[in-house]
């Protein structure tokens, strides 16, 4: 039997945990097993259980304290990702193997991990050998999205994460809810973007005609690959958590090889009729 899983990526603030603690909220409602992994060695605290947690395996502070190494906080967390990478079997052991096993994997904010690193593209082809079928779900914040070239570098976020893990990935907006109605009126637009109107709407601002160039070059690039949707998730709206939940199902076929339950044998006796002398009666009519 397929495990499942999604990579819960996107920049630092997005709302990674909360849409975590989100979904496991609305899976416990609809009757559903759902677990997540901590794979942010940064993290502070969790609303919700985890079955494994990277801070067990390797924490930041702690590099960051050690005087040999005299990281950052940037360094100290990838230092700590490449050390996973190193200690896979961690991981492994944490998972163990539980039939239609569905892991939320909370990822670090750190873009860099997702554009031009290997680690998380190691973790993935790892789980893909764990029978796991894996997606990648990146997330923005909405109220950073409400500007037209704020909301380019965020598609362009997504999609280099998109590039480099390959893997089936859903965009998503979050914080919906805390959009005001002209604004969630506003960013309806920037859901299912047309790039080139978008420029267009923007041309009077933009006084620098290499600026301008390298915008239109830029919304060229994302329109030709045309990959870049977002789903607007907001927390307190079940129905479009569910919206949000069945396209990710949808992309690693959840639910596709689950054993198939006969249905119980009613207590009447089954009805015996013929049916194929029924119907040679009626052609004979």
């Amino acid at each position: 039997m397929p495990r499942y899983a999604q990579l819960v990526m996107g920049p630092a603030g997005s709302g990674k945990s909360t849409y975590c603690s989100t979904l496991i909220q609305h899976a416990a409602a609809i009757n559903r097993s759902v677990q997540v992994v901590n794979l942010d060695p940064a993290a502070e605290h969790f609303d919700y259980p985890v079955m494994a947690d990277i801070r067990e395996l390797i924490m930041v502070d702690d590099v960051m304290e050690d005087e040999s190494l005299r990281f950052g906080p940037n360094g100290g967390l990838v230092f700590c990702m490449e050390y996973f990478a190193n200690n896979f079997d961690w991981l492994e052991e944490s998972l163990g193997h539980v039939e239609d096993d569905y892991i939320l994997f909370d990822c670090p904010g750190q873009i860099e991990l997702y554009t031009h690193l290997p680690v998380m593209r190691q973790l993935v082809e790892q789980l893909q050998q764990w029978e796991f079928r894996v997606c990648g779900v990146f997330l923005v914040d909405s109220q950073f999205m409400v500007e037209t070239f704020k909301f380019i570098s965020g598609i362009m976020a997504a999609l280099s994460a998109m590039v480099s893990l390959e893997i089936p990935t859903v965009n998503i907006m979050t914080k919906m809810d805390l959009l005001s109605p002209k604004a969630k009126k506003e960013i309806e637009k920037y859901l299912d973007p047309d790039m080139y109107s978008m420029m267009e709407d923007n041309s009077v601002t933009i006084r620098s005609k290499k600026f301008k160039k390298l915008t239109k070059a830029i919304c060229g690039l994302i329109d030709d690959y045309s990959m870049v949707r977002f789903l607007p998730f907001d927390r307190t709206d079940e129905e479009g958590i569910n919206i949000v939940l069945q396209h990710i199902d949808f992309s690693i076929q959840y639910g596709e090889d689950l054993e198939f339950k006969e249905p119980k044998e009613p207590d009447e006796e089954p009805d015996n009729t013929n049916y194929d002398d029924f119907f040679q009666d009626k052609e004979e009519d």
